[in-house]
């Protein structure tokens, strides 16, 4: 059984979402302080061969998974967010990191290499949403309102992996951990032998999903608070009796899956395996077949028979990149809709070749720097979290019980 891969029409829409269109009105940095060469520029792979073989070793090219085809064919390694930062710091000899993916990867790597290697975005404008959802001074005002509470004591912070740099350090403050999605259970155990509660930051279905479908918490030991009401739109006692306090925060691909979508593809494809990312929805993950990280859903495809049918809940560059790697199994996106990392996809072609040739020329753009209180902070807490005990497995499932 094989696939045909359909490309989504080039709307307007689907152009911003692709990254090729903008909004200057709600967008940060999507001006690039340079000229970049034309998309329709035949030479584009050219020229970015020439100028990362101009630079040679001095330059280290990473390409998160969600990053589309063009610009991956240019990475020296893919991988996830924290596989990456960790790549990143196995190679001192490289005098420029070049990290195409988003803001807080950069910001990862820039704490975990030395001083003297330097961090390139190539577009600015390539941030997180979900990151973007949990602002210092919104977690600080939080820890203010568990202290007044009489909460704060007892409370152990966890932030995932997509987070800014400044969440990373408030967690490292207060005595806390980093979690990746595939280690998010192991990270909450450490928290509750050391605290009464987690304050879980900043993707609420990440840290329900942990906590009710791998921990055993119930659903009502789990509180959401938003930061833009007062208090949260918690009660002390709420705050108090609760065992996880969730960030109103989400994946905006990923908090796209819906249950319907489950149910649909499942009329639709008999027999099809349903595999999502576990920052879906409750309700999706527990209706899916396996749950597992991107690196865990890659594996999955990989060793999956021939003509086996899979529906995939994560970002569409992969599950594209997954079709046509696997063309002896059917591999469709979950979603009927286009769902890209819009902001993932600002990293494009020409802002790459952009990037390498300034760099062949002595200059460095859209360097990425985190203050070394800052750094020094986030640090520990992504120590704390290397320092956890057990290999580093992808989180499986079969149907809401993972293992």
């Amino acid at each position: 059984m094989t696939s045909t891969w359909v490309e989504p029409e080039n709307t307007p829409l689907a152009l911003l979402l692709l990254g090729r269109g903008s909004d200057p009105a709600t967008e940060r940095g999507v001006e690039c302080p340079g000229e970049l060469p034309p998309p329709s520029d035949p030479d584009l792979v050219a020229r970015a061969a020439a100028a990362k073989a101009a630079l040679g070793d001095r330059v280290f090219v990473l390409g998160h998974h969600y990053q589309r085809d063009e610009v991956i064919q240019f990475a020296d390694v893919t991988g996830d967010s924290f596989k990456l930062a960790r790549e990143a710091a196995a190679r001192p000899g490289a005098e420029y990191i070049v990290f195409c993916g988003v803001h807080f990867m950069a910001e990862s790597a820039d704490i975990l290499t030395s001083d003297s290697q330097r961090i390139v975005l190539p577009d600015l404008a390539a941030g997180c949403s979900m990151a973007d959802m949990a602002a210092l001074s919104q977690v600080e005002a939080a820890w203010e309102v568990l202290a007044d509470a009489g909460a704060a004591d007892s409370t152990v912070p966890v932030t995932y992996m997509n987070s800014s740099a400044d969440i990373k350090g408030f967690v490292g403050r207060h005595g806390g951990v980093v979690c990746t999605s595939s280690n998010a259970r192991r990270a909450l155990d450490w928290a509750f032998e050391r605290g009464q509660r987690v304050l879980f930051l900043p993707d609420q279905h990440l840290g329900r999903n942990t906590a009710v479908l791998e921990l055993g918490l119930d659903a009502d030991d789990c509180v959401l608070y938003d930061p833009h009401k007062p208090g949260g739109g918690l009660t002390a006692r709420q705050l108090r009796e609760a065992k996880m306090v969730l960030w109103r925060g989400h994946c905006s691909v990923h908090g796209r899956f819906t249950l319907d979508s489950v149910n649909e593809v499942r009329q639709r494809v008999p027999g099809v395996t349903v595999l999502v990312h576990p920052e879906c929805r409750y309700e999706v993950v527990t209706a899916a077949d396996q749950v597992g990280s991107t690196e865990y859903i890659i594996r999955a495809i990989e060793a999956a028979p021939a003509g086996s049918s899979w529906a995939v809940g994560t970002e569409l560059n992969l599950v594209r990149r997954l079709a046509k790697a696997h063309p002896d199994k059917e591999i469709m996106f979950l979603d009927r809709a286009v769902c890209y990392c819009s902001t993932m996809n600002r990293i494009d072609l020409p802002h790459l070749v952009w990037a390498l040739e300034e760099l062949v020329a002595g200059r460095v753009v859209n360097q990425i720097t985190v203050d070394p209180e800052t750094a020094r902070h986030a640090r520990a807490a992504l120590d704390q979290m290397l320092a956890l005990p057990g290999a580093d497995r992808p989180v499986a499932g079969t149907r809401s019980n993972w293992v």
